[in-house]
C-alpha cells in the first residue's frame, strides 16, 4: 500500500497540460465543438446576438456600408470638392472626369483627370464635350476651396479634394443643366435624404407602439377607433395622400420648417403597419401566464406593457424598423421626384433626380441618374441590416 508521499507528481502535471484554456484566449478555430456548446450556455443574451449576426455575412457588409453614408452625412461639406450651389453655364452637362490612379509609367500619386475640350455644334447648337488627353489636371488632397460652415456652425474652406487653384473645377461624376457639380450635390443630398429617414421612423415607431399597444391592451371602444383610423389612412392612395398633405405645406417656408414638416408627413402615413403587428400581439399576449403573474405581484399596466410584453417581440419591432428607414428614404425621394418635398435651394437625392426627368436630359446625360444608385445601395444595404438584425433578435431559433 502507497503513502501520500509515494503519489507520483506526473499524474498532477498532466492534469494541469491537458486542461482547456479559457475560450477567450482562443481563436474560433482553435476553439473544440465541445467547448463552443459549453460556451453557449454561460453566454449572455448580448453575446448570442452577436454570435449569430456576425454569421450574415450580407448584414455585415451593409453595415460598413452604412457606417459610409452616415459619415458622408456627418462630412459632407468637407468631401464635396466644391460648394454644391455654384454653376458656371460654360460647363453645363460636363460629362465625368474619373481619376486615373494608372499611367504608362505605373503607379500614379497624386491622381490625375484628362481635361475637357468643348465646341458648340453647328446644327444643334449644343456644345459637345471630348477629353483632351494632352492636359493632365492632378487632383490635391486637404485643398482651399469654396468656403462654408461645417454643421452650420464654424466656417472653414478646408476641402479634401480638389484642384491646385479654387477657379479650376473638376467634374468626377460630371455636371447638370447650369454647370453644377454633381458629386458635390450627391454628397450633400446624403444628409437629408439619410436622416429623414431617422427622424421619420422614431416618430412613426413611438405613434405605432403607442397606439397599437392600447388596441390590443385595451380593446373594446379604444380598439375599435384606433382601427378604423389605420383602416381609413390605409384606403387612401398614397399619391394622392401626399399631395394633399404637401400642398398643406406653404411654399413661403424656409428650408428647415420644410423638412420638419416633411418627416411629420411621412411618420403620420408610416405608422399604421407596425400598429397593426403591435395590436395583434397584445392581443395574443394580454391572456398569457407571465402577464397575469405579473398582475398579480401588482405591476401597473404601464410596466406591464414597457417590460414584458414590448420585450417578447424585440425581433420583430427591430426588423420592422429597419425596414421602415428604407421606406421613409423612398417616400422622400419620390415626394422630391415630383416636386411635392424637399425644395430647392435644399438638396437632397430625390430633388436631384428632378434633373433627369425628360428623356433628353438622360439622353445627353446619363450621369444625373447617379444619385438613383446612391437610393438603391443605402436601400439594399438598410434590409439586409434588418434580416441580420430579425435573426439575431431570436438566437435560440435553428
Amino acid at each position: 500500500m502507497k503513502t501520500h508521499n509515494e503519489i507520483p507528481v506526473a499524474r498532477e502535471e498532466v492534469v494541469i497540460v491537458e486542461a482547456p484554456a479559457p475560450a477567450g484566449e482562443l481563436s474560433e478555430e482553435d476553439v473544440s465543438p465541445e467547448l463552443k456548446e459549453e460556451r453557449l450556455y454561460v453566454a449572455s443574451q448580448w453575446q448570442l446576438m452577436w454570435w449569430k449576426f456576425r454569421k450574415h455575412k450580407m448584414a455585415l457588409i451593409s453595415v460598413g456600408l452604412l457606417v459610409i453614408v452616415y459619415g458622408i452625412t456627418l462630412f459632407c461639406e468637407f468631401l464635396s470638392p466644391y460648394d454644391p450651389h455654384r454653376y458656371d453655364v460654360k460647363y453645363a452637362y460636363a460629362p465625368p472626369q474619373l481619376p486615373h490612379f494608372v499611367d504608362a509609367e505605373g503607379l500614379h500619386f497624386p491622381p490625375y483627370v484628362y481635361g475637357l475640350t468643348g465646341t458648340r455644334d453647328p446644327e444643334t447648337l449644343r456644345i459637345v464635350y471630348e477629353i483632351d488627353e494632352t492636359q493632365r489636371l492632378p487632383l490635391q488632397f486637404f485643398t482651399q476651396g469654396d468656403p462654408y460652415k461645417f454643421w452650420g456652425i464654424w466656417p472653414s474652406n478646408l476641402r479634401l479634394v480638389g484642384m491646385e487653384t479654387n477657379e479650376q473645377v473638376v467634374y468626377i461624376l460630371g455636371a447638370d443643366r447650369l454647370g453644377r457639380d454633381n458629386l458635390s450635390r450627391i454628397l450633400m443630398g446624403t444628409r437629408i435624404s439619410t436622416t429623414i429617414g431617422l427622424v421619420g421612423v422614431a416618430l412613426s415607431f413611438v405613434l405605432g407602439i403607442l397606439l397599437g399597444g392600447l388596441s390590443g391592451f385595451y380593446g373594446g371602444v379604444v380598439d375599435t377607433i384606433i382601427q378604423r383610423l389605420i383602416e381609413f389612412i390605409r384606403s387612401i392612395p398614397s399619391i394622392p395622400l401626399w399631395l394633399a398633405l404637401s400642398a398643406a405645406v406653404p411654399k413661403d417656408w424656409p428650408v428647415l420648417r420644410v423638412y420638419f414638416m416633411i418627416t411629420v408627413i411621412l411618420s403620420l402615413i408610416g405608422w399604421t403597419g407596425l400598429a397593426r403587428v403591435v395590436r395583434g400581439r397584445f392581443l395574443s399576449l394580454r391572456k398569457e401566464d407571465f402577464v397575469l403573474a405579473a398582475r398579480l405581484a401588482g405591476s401597473s399596466e404601464f410596466r406591464i406593457i414597457v417590460r414584458h410584453m414590448v420585450p417578447s417581440f424585440y425581433s420583430h419591432i427591430i426588423a420592422s424598423i429597419t425596414l421602415s428607414i428604407p421606406w421613409m428614404i423612398l417616400s422622400e425621394t419620390s415626394l422630391s421626384f415630383l416636386g411635392l418635398g424637399i425644395r430647392p435651394p435644399a438638396i437632397s437625392w430625390g430633388a436631384l433626380l428632378q434633373e433627369a426627368q425628360n428623356l433628353r436630359a438622360i439622353a445627353m446625360a446619363p450621369w444625373l441618374l447617379i444619385p438613383g444608385l446612391f437610393v438603391i445601395i443605402t436601400v439594399l444595404a438598410f434590409n439586409f441590416v434588418g434580416d441580420g438584425l430579425r435573426d439575431a433578435a431570436d438566437p435560440y431559433s435553428r
